[in-house]
């Protein structure tokens, strides 16, 4: 599945990063795209929305 994520506080390549590291400790399998421009990140997962958003609010990152 496909998500689609808006991450207010997304501004950087290292916020992108930290972003993907947690996710991939859920799915390691998962891609990760990430746009500092609209705020947004899409990730192919197996993994539940919920785990994912959890996974992202863990480092700090929380979706609206």
């Amino acid at each position: 599945m496909t998500l689609q994520l808006t991450i207010p506080k997304l501004a950087c390549s290292a916020c992108i990063n930290t972003i993907n590291i947690a996710i991939q400790k859920v799915d390691a399998t998962a891609t990760v795209q990430a746009d500092t421009k609209t705020k947004t990140v899409s990730v192919e997962t197996q993994a539940s929305e919920t785990a994912i958003k959890e996974a992202i609010t863990s480092v700090g990152y929380p979706s609206i």
